[in-house]
């Protein structure tokens, strides 16, 4: 596709990366209660798949979070669909598709905090450090990538690009033709 310019995993490395994650989190949560929370909508794709590599009873849902207008993080976090699921004495996995500057992922973990959750943890299948505003502590991590605007498996630009089955750099020089 001509608006990215690199791919950076494919559609088998992030296979391979899930079923990782996901025999981690079977351990990890094992015998315990287990509620995944994604965060839409890029997270989607990687939850659907990360649950299904996770070998326990759980339940899961969603909220829709934004912080993002285009490339450009707001610095603002605002959330437009609350989950609808008690999450008192839960075990809490937020799982994000990526996290940035660690605003929104910080903001989300002190919510589930004040809604009494047994523990709260993060998980996400790409992570930005250099980005980073706010040291946010994430237990699960699929790969950490340089500060470069990514699109696929999930992720986008302005809602284009989320159905790529790899993770790919935007082309941002392509954007302004």
């Amino acid at each position: 596709m001509e608006m990215v310019k690199e791919i950076l995993f494919t559609e088998e490395d992030i296979k391979k990366k899930v079923k990782e994650l996901g025999k981690q989190l079977t351990s990890d949560y094992k015998d315990k209660n287990l509620l995944l929370v994604g965060i839409l909508k890029g997270a989607v794709p990687f939850m659907a798949d990360l649950m299904r590599s996770i070998d326990l009873d759980l339940e899961y849902d969603f909220m829709d979070v934004t912080s993002y207008d285009g490339t450009t993080s707001l610095g603002e976090v605002r959330i437009l669909k609350d989950i609808s699921t008690k999450v008192e004495g839960k075990d809490i996995l937020i799982v994000e598709d990526i996290i940035d500057t660690g605003l929104t992922l910080s903001y989300l973990t002190k919510i589930f905090q004040s809604r009494e959750a047994k523990s709260v943890a993060i998980s996400t299948l790409l992570s930005k450090p250099k980005r980073r505003k706010i040291d946010i502590h994430v237990k699960y991590i699929g790969y950490e990538i340089p500060d470069k605007f990514v699109v696929g498996y999930g992720m986008d630009y302005n809602e284009k690009f989320r159905a790529l089955p790899y993770i790919g750099v935007l082309d941002e020089d392509a954007l302004r033709k």
